[in-house]
């Protein structure tokens, strides 16, 4: 599972967005100038930095102005952007403290059997016998396992492992993850 989380441009209380509407998925957190050149340092969010390279366009702030990256390089576990147009740090200040986006349409395919965060999002959870679980609203990264937060059809919060012991089957294309459940993992006895 990769952690890169999506946003549409109206984040709609359904997660989907209007159908002529561009999904984003969140990459890093632009902070400070750095230098004199119009540079700027960005808090990396995505598990795949080295695609964050001249030429590729992103989107920052929640407005998704349209930034064209002329030169990255690594400095520590930040990324130091140049963006097209920015040549001062007066200039790339502006920018401070945005979230950096790039279109889901951007993004290329993970090998069968992974899936990015935006992906899970909104997935309906159903055990073996079809019983609804409920619907995941976020991901727990742990360190160990990472964590499905769902909402239960009753509202309540259920937490599951996400563990491929326990996953039987994600099916993107029908929104719909299959989960083998174990004594207690429920909470009951």
């Amino acid at each position: 599972m990769s952690g890169e989380t999506a946003a549409s441009a109206h984040d709609q209380p359904t997660g989907s967005p209007p159908d002529d509407e561009s999904v984003f998925v969140a990459v890093g957190k632009l902070r400070r100038p750095h230098g004199v050149r119009g540079d700027i340092l960005l808090e990396i969010m995505t598990d795949f930095p080295e695609r964050l390279k001249p030429g590729l366009i992103l989107y920052a702030g929640e407005e998704r102005q349209e930034l064209r990256i002329v030169k990255a390089r690594q400095h520590d576990n930040l990324l130091i952007l140049k963006f097209a147009g920015y040549v001062s740090p007066e200039q790339v200040s502006e920018l401070t403290n945005k979230v950096l986006f790039i279109k889901v349409a951007d993004i290329p395919p993970l090998p069968d059997g992974e899936y990015y965060h935006h992906q899970l999002i909104g997935m309906q959870v159903v055990d073996e016998n079809n019983r609804i679980l409920g619907n995941v609203t976020s991901l727990l990264e742990t360190g160990a396992n990472d964590v499905l937060v769902l909402r239960s059809p009753a509202g309540a919060e259920l937490l599951l492992p996400w563990n491929m012991e326990f996953i039987h089957q994600v099916d993107v294309n029908h929104n719909m993850i299959v989960f083998h459940l174990i004594p207690g993992l429920l909470g009951e006895e």
